[in-house]
């Protein structure tokens, strides 16, 4: 190839990785795939069919029986261990916290530098697990919910986001960013599928409209 059109090539291969790059395509937050991978929306659909419709009861409940932050590998806790996971060029201290870093949030697009920012989401909250059946759980399995790192369940996320979702399920809260709604509620429907958590009716109607648009 002519040394002229090789360099022609080059110039437009550059601006064209520049304008995608630009456009958050290219080098988009790596964060944003840490929430181990739901199911498809298929599946989501199939299992949300199977899920047991009924009255939340919130009678009784307590977030001290769900331990969480549980010690996960040497100093590292559940949350600490969810930073290191959801984070970029995270560096930790001999105590396991994280003293620099970065943190995007899936959930509104912002990216944090502090992780004081950030809080790590039950994405399918304790009381709205407690409504939906963990009341009769043991307290272990109970631990296990609330530190689960193999379902997507936990997720860093801006802190006062999840404050504002609070305990909320998909008929009254969804994620800012349309573009995160599928798989929040792909998330959602496997964690209720996995531990036999049922729905309530206008939950599952939401979910049903949600997951009809993946």
């Amino acid at each position: 190839m002519p040394k002229f059109y090789a360099r022609r090539r080059l110039g437009f291969l550059a601006a064209f990785t520049g304008l995608i790059a630009s456009a958050g395509l290219l080098n988009g937050p790596a964060a944003s795939a840490a929430l181990p991978t739901p199911v498809s929306a298929a599946t989501a659909r199939t299992y949300l069919a199977s899920l047991t419709v009924a009255t939340e009861d919130r009678t009784g409940y307590d977030r001290d029986l769900f331990p969480h932050w549980i010690t996960q590998s040497g100093t590292c806790n559940t949350r600490e261990t969810i930073l290191k996971r959801d984070g970029t060029n995270v560096v930790t201290d001999s105590a396991c916290a994280a003293t620099s870093g970065s943190w995007y949030s899936p959930y509104d697009g912002a990216t944090w530098s502090a992780s004081a920012d950030v809080d790590i989401d039950h994405l399918v909250p304790l009381a709205e697990a407690w409504d939906s059946g963990a009341d009769s759980w043991t307290t272990s399995r109970r631990q296990s919910f609330a530190n689960d790192l193999t379902r997507p369940q936990l997720l860093a996320v801006t802190d006062n986001v999840n404050q504002s979702k609070g305990d909320q399920d998909p008929g009254t809260w969804m994620p800012s960013r349309s573009a995160y709604r599928c798989t929040y509620v792909r998330a959602w429907v496997q964690v209720k599928y996995y531990y036999d958590l049922s729905v309530d009716s206008a939950e599952k109607s939401a979910l049903q409209g949600y997951l009809a648009a993946c």
